[in-house]
């Protein structure tokens, strides 16, 4: 799904234009789903894509919503971010493009030992079962 920048600015608010188009990130413990601990699905806020399902979600006390693994290594891209003076890996949509947020081998005791540190602001929640329409 390919917008111009228009398109996404009538799209999305302000604060979701500047994340989920121009990376920024929202102030840690400030995020809508941090604590969101129901079964669902996540899904990218600016094309609904699938992303992570509820089971993945842990506690990582980092202040925005982490994740051990999406709901498809295909359901997200990830690429070298060197801003900030660090070597990060940003994780984007692999639908639309938008950034989510960085992905850290940091994830200790989850099951894949990584960390999906997303922005709530990029994610929809999706209540109910943590199923996806993959394939469906």
């Amino acid at each position: 799904m390919r917008l111009d920048d228009a398109e996404w600015r009538a799209r999305l608010s302000p604060e979701e234009y500047a994340i989920l188009r121009q990376a920024a990130t929202e102030r840690a413990g400030t995020g809508a789903l941090l604590n969101e601990d129901r079964d669902g699905l996540y899904r990218c806020r600016a094309c609904g894509n699938e992303l992570f399902v509820a089971g993945t979600k842990f506690d990582s006390g980092c202040g925005w919503p982490s994740f051990y693994e999406s709901v498809r290594p295909e359901a997200v891209e990830l690429l070298e971010d060197s801003s900030l003076g660090m070597v990060r890996t940003e994780v984007r949509c692999a639908k639309c493009g938008s950034h989510l947020g960085h992905v850290f081998p940091d994830g200790f005791g989850t099951p894949t030992g990584d960390r999906y540190c997303m922005n709530s602001l990029a994610l929809s929640f999706e209540s109910g079962s943590d199923e996806t329409t993959a394939g469906a």
